[in-house]
């Protein structure tokens, strides 16, 4: 009890802390400035460091000359418009805006509610937040917010749901009872490194599989353990309410008995077999000769759009709540209004995101902390657990795992088997870290959206709060996980077949 009660202590002074900054608007604003004034000063001194791949000397790039005024303000623009998060999060939310005003959505987590034991509610989303990135983005943009509605339906804190969701979603991205994009697309950068020492040598998408298995279970256990016995009642004793009225958060029996969701299973089963012959017939929209799903994952985002916003429709239809198509338009509309708080948010995050790149600070750090890591010999465990920790620290300088790993693996990977390493240990290690701190970052693309559902609950949540909740998931991520790779690593368990 008194662990726990100083725990809470710190995450209060945390969250004190983070809620005396500004609105995280200007925060962005103030750190887009800031960037602009470094970037100057770095490129005075000669800031550098040398490309793992090019061998190209890097410099800091000045953002305060002419160029670079030039560049700030002909790219404001296309870096809102071409910003990931903002299109597929809008574009979702047009059908979930139809879903959630036509009804469904609330009636369908109210039946969810009253089928399920409150505290395994924890579980089923942690372990759908996990699976769900085989859909790339898709736990982002819709099981968060979902999950922020099942807990308000179930008269429990918001953010606690949305957090345990959050926690799951971005853990899921090195965990997975399926291989998905990422496992392709990491495995491909760490064979290019790998050939750097060894032009025989191939990493597989499938060479970390047994342990992305096991972590699934593993972390599912951890966050749903976390969201019931740490984060909902810290919530509950700050006394965080949402702001709602108790008849909002009440489901009537009667209600959900006199609903007709008959037609929208009816339409999934239609929809999900037109999905399937769109990916295997031969010549079909979104088939791969390669006999993957890659296509039909690259465009789920606007699919899932199509299929909410038709099975809204579809529902709201049978039930009385719309007569024709116009009535539907109302429900994408006031979707559209509650992410205008969002929508301004995101044009300043991608303005300072598009200025860190600019001035190629990020990446200066980031080689800068793998050369000295790379110098210093040290038994396997402790480099592997190094390894984690230097990925953890620059998650936080640099959003993409995708860009991280192209930059790290040439430096790690080659190192590594040099000390007898192999490439699937590294690149393992390097996810790990990654993806335990995406959740504590503000330069996290999605963090800005998780802010906003939270705030859809309590208008006055500030960045202090949101991260002062991640933490504990944060930590226990990275601590019990590298923990089990560390014991798997000595006891020479394979990683995969």
């Amino acid at each position: 009890m008194h662990e726990l009660s100083l725990t809470n202590r710190l995450l209060n002074h945390i969250q004190r802390a983070g809620n005396r900054l500004p609105d995280p608007v200007v925060v962005f604003l103030y750190l887009a400035v800031a960037i602009i004034i470094v970037s100057s000063i770095t490129s005075y001194l000669n800031l550098s460091a040398i490309h793992p791949v090019t061998q190209e000397v890097l410099y800091a790039n000045n953002l305060l000359n002419a160029e670079g005024i030039r560049q700030i303000v002909s790219k404001a623009v296309s870096n809102f418009t071409g910003f990931a998060p903002v299109g597929v999060v809008l574009v979702v939310m047009l059908g979930m805006g139809i879903a959630e005003h036509s009804g469904l959505i609330s009636t369908l987590v109210k039946r969810l509610v009253a089928m399920s034991s409150p505290k395994h509610i924890a579980y089923w989303v942690s372990f759908a937040g996990i699976l769900s990135s085989l859909g790339a983005d898709v736990g982002y943009v819709v099981l968060i917010p979902l999950a922020g509605v099942i807990y308000f339906r179930s008269g429990r804190p918001a953010l606690a749901g949305i957090a345990v969701a959050f926690a799951s979603v971005s853990a899921g991205f090195s965990a997975n009872l399926f291989l998905g994009p990422i496992d392709v697309m990491l495995a491909g950068i760490s064979s290019t490194a790998a050939q750097f020492v060894d032009t025989s040598t191939t990493v597989a998408a499938s060479d970390n599989y047994y342990f992305i298995v096991a972590s699934t279970f593993l972390l599912t256990f951890i966050c749903g353990w976390l969201s019931n016995n740490v984060i909902e009642p810290r919530l509950k004793l700050l006394g965080q309410e949402d702001e709602t009225t108790p008849n909002e958060k009440q489901s009537s029996s009667t209600e959900i008995e006199n609903t007709k969701l008959w037609p929208v299973a009816l339409f999934s089963l239609i929809f999900m077999m037109a999905i399937l012959a769109a990916t295997l017939i031969n010549g079909a929209p979104f088939y791969s000769n390669d006999g993957s799903f890659s296509l039909l994952l690259r465009n789920i985002v606007p699919l899932l759009a199509v299929y909410f916003g038709i099975s809204g429709y579809v529902y709201g239809r049978f039930n009385g709540v719309y007569n024709s198509l116009s009535d539907s338009v109302d429900g994408m509309v006031k979707a559209m209004q509650t992410m205008a708080y969002y929508i301004v948010l995101m044009f300043f995050a991608a303005q300072f995101v598009s200025y860190f790149s600019w001035s190629n600070l990020g990446i200066i750090f980031a080689i800068s902390g793998a050369n000295v890591l790379s110098e210093l010999a040290l038994p396997t465990t402790v480099i592997l657990l190094l390894m984690i920790t230097v990925s953890a620290l620059i998650n936080l300088l640099i959003g993409s795992a995708s860009a991280k790993w192209t930059l790290l693996a040439p430096v790690f990977v080659p190192m590594l088997m040099l000390l007898g390493i192999s490439p699937e240990y590294t690149q393992m290690a390097f996810r790990i870290g990654d993806s335990s701190t995406n959740i504590i970052t503000p330069l996290m693309p999605y963090f800005g959206i998780v802010l906003a559902y939270a705030q859809h609950y309590q208008k006055d949540l500030g960045l202090g709060d949101i991260i002062s909740t991640m933490i504990p998931y944060s930590f226990a991520l990275f601590s019990v996980w590298s923990m089990l790779f560390l014991a798997w690593v000595g006891f020479g368990i394979p990683l995969g077949p």
